[in-house]
Parts: structure tokens; C-alpha cells; sequence
């Protein structure tokens, strides 16, 4: 498959930050001292869909203070929140960061990657190039209307809760319980593994 970014080419979501700041967060990105857990959900349904989610995976791993550590399998999904056959389907899929960012940093940096992307944001449950959404950050639960922590929707959709349990079998959502009981409880109608696809873990 290839790369997102060519050989060369800079990370269009990467903005001027103050040298003070890149050298503490260089620093921290060395050792990852005391990184924290974070799942975020991928989805894509306009575009090379495959394509996208390597590339935001890929931004993600050169985020500095960011380690991507799982990539779950991809799965096709229908849309959630609208009409059947409406919108193209979806592809889907979890990733497991360890993060020295704060969850408002990481929020910034989802932000940007779906503005690399091209994301719109003209309609509640548009289709999307992708959508880059933080479901959980280690233990933390927060209603913050900017972040909600852990994603209000994550402990009944599939096509969130699927994936991460491929990659995490014991993994909890805090508040919730275990994804696996979550998971059983969900109808996974629309919801099917792509084992023709596959997504790479960055290097």
C-alpha cells in the first residue's frame, strides 16, 4: 500500500508550536515517561477509505509524544443515523495509542488529522473522509461538553466496540464495564469484518 506521505514531504497537520514547548515534548516522546492509554476510533466512507485510515494512523505514530501500540482489523459498516443505502458504506477501525498528551492535546491533534483529510463538518451523521474519534483516556470519565470521556455513543456501537475487542479482549470502558459484555449485549447487524483487508501497525 502506499504511504500516505511521500518520501520527503512534510505532515500538513503538524502546526508552528514555541521551541519551548517541542523541546518538553521531545523530551517526554524519548522515554514516554508516564504515558497514558488511549483508544481512538477510525472511520471513513467517502474516498479510497483504506487509504485514509493508514494515513491517519500514520499522522497519529508522528505525533510526538504518541506511540501507536495496536491496530485493530478493519471492518465495513453501514451508517449509523440515517436512511439504508443513503451514504456509502463505512470502514472502520480502533487504535491503542500511549500518550504523554493531555486529552485536550489529543483531541487538537484528531482535529487536525480529519483537517489533513479534508473532513467537512456541514450535517450531523454526514459522510466523511474520516473521523477520528477518542473513545477512551485511561481511566478518566468527564462530561466536558468539549470532550466527553469516554465517547457518550462508544458503549453502543459496534462498530467501536468490535474492532477494540479483536486487539483488547479484557479491555474495560470506564463507566461502562467490560467491552466484551458491551459488545454481546449490541446488535452487530451492518457490522462485518474485512479479512481481505488489512491495516499495517507503523513502523
Amino acid at each position: 500500500m502506499t504511504a500516505f506521505f511521500t518520501e520527503g514531504q512534510s505532515d500538513p497537520t503538524v502546526q508552528p508550536v514555541p521551541a519551548s514547548v517541542t523541546e518538553q515534548v521531545d523530551a517526554a516522546d524519548t522515554t514516554l515517561q508516564n504515558p497514558k492509554r488511549a483508544v481512538i476510533s477510525l472511520g471513513s466512507n467517502l474516498g479510497n477509505r483504506l487509504e485514509t485510515l493508514q494515513g491517519a494512523i500514520d499522522a497519529l505514530e508522528d505525533t510526538p509524544g504518541v506511540r501507536v501500540k495496536a491496530v485493530s482489523p478493519v471492518y465495513e459498516t453501514e451508517p449509523w443515523g440515517v436512511a439504508p443505502d443513503s451514504q456509502p458504506t463505512y470502514f472502520n477501525a480502533v487504535v491503542v495509542l500511549r500518550t504523554t498528551l493531555p486529552p485536550s492535546s489529543l483531541l487538537e491533534r484528531a482535529h487536525a488529522v480529519e483537517e489533513a483529510f479534508h473532513r467537512v463538518r456541514e450535517e450531523n451523521w454526514g459522510p466523511r473522509t474520516i473521523d477520528v474519534d477518542i473513545v477512551a483516556y485511561a481511566d478518566v470519565v468527564s462530561d466536558d461538553p468539549v470532550l466527553t470521556l469516554p465517547h457518550p455513543y462508544a458503549h453502543e456501537r459496534a462498530f467501536v466496540l468490535a474492532p477494540w475487542h479483536d486487539v483488547e479482549p479484557e479491555a474495560q470502558l470506564p463507566g461502562r464495564g467490560p467491552v466484551a459484555q458491551l459488545l454481546a449485549d449490541v446488535a452487530r447487524d451492518g457490522v462485518a469484518p474485512r479479512v481481505d483487508l488489512e491495516l499495517r501497525l507503523p513502523e
